[in-house]
């Protein structure tokens, strides 16, 4: 859902991908190629908030006050960030929570569960985990970092096969007949 507030509307680049149950809220630019997942959140009432090209935010997370998320970065599932910069290819795990004015630098992951705390900055190719999240490793290599391209290409395919079924019951060979 695309929601204005106090006279302010999202934007989303048409090669964007917003599925229909998120909330995109004022102040939000969805950049070329973005995506935003089933359950998002992303409020923009105090502050905007920038997803730059083929950044992602999956199911579930949360973004509120100004944010950044830069070039095909990855917010994981019920991911939080407030107030704070995700750099390019980073990636901020599942669950973790990015708080107010902290920065996680280019290619660098924040893992799943770890909080970053306020105003902490974490390097550019860091592993940072824990709570508070601390860095444990400098991150090689491309794995984590080409995840942005892959939700590039899921959200091409949901766009472009995707469709809303109509509310009804399953029968038991798996077909939806329509509620009477």
């Amino acid at each position: 859902m695309l929601r204005s507030f106090d006279g302010v509307e999202p934007t989303v680049a048409d090669s964007a991908y917003v599925d229909g149950r998120a909330v995109v809220v004022g102040d939000v630019t969805v950049g070329p190629e973005a995506s935003v997942w089933p359950g998002a959140v992303l409020r923009g009432d105090n502050g905007p908030i920038v997803l730059r090209e083929g950044a992602n935010v999956q199911d579930n997370a949360t973004l509120h006050e100004t944010v950044e998320i830069g070039p095909y970065a990855t917010v994981g599932h019920n991911a939080i960030v407030h107030h704070a910069t995700v750099g390019r290819r980073g990636t901020v795990g599942m669950g973790a929570v990015v708080l107010d004015d902290a920065e996680v630098g280019d290619r660098s992951i924040v893992g799943a569960n770890a909080t970053v705390t306020e105003g902490t900055t974490i390097p550019d190719g860091s592993l940072a985990v824990g709570t508070p999240a601390e860095v444990i490793a400098e991150v090689d290599g491309d794995g984590w970092a080409t995840a942005g391209d892959r939700y590039v290409e899921y959200a091409r395919n949901h766009a472009a096969t995707s469709e809303v079924l109509e509310r009804g019951t399953i029968r038991p060979e798996g077909t939806v007949r329509p509620e009477e």
